[in-house]
């Protein structure tokens, strides 16, 4: 019998599609209340992901994707920093 290795799934929060953990970019609120990317995955604090376009980035902004992960109203500066690393990434 061959065992196959589980791959870790996560849900965008902006198209809402299931895709492996490798696949995505991962948000995360650090315990200060900073908002940042996370490409490793690895940081401590509470992470969110999503796909690795714009267009997944547009529906969580539109949508409140984020702030609801997060459970936090996020400025739109925040925002503004975010999108400047989703274009870094993509």
């Amino acid at each position: 019998m061959v065992s196959t290795k589980k791959v870790p799934l996560r849900q965008c929060i902006g198209c809402g599609e299931m895709k492996s953990k490798k696949e995505m970019v991962r948000i995360l609120k650090t315990e200060s209340g900073e908002i940042t990317l996370d490409a490793t995955g690895r940081k401590n604090g509470r992470g969110a992901y999503l796909c690795l376009n714009m267009d997944c980035f547009r529906k969580a902004v539109k949508g409140k994707g984020i702030e609801r992960s997060f459970r936090m109203a996020v400025p739109k500066e925040v925002y503004a920093a975010l999108e400047k690393e989703m274009e870094q990434l993509g």
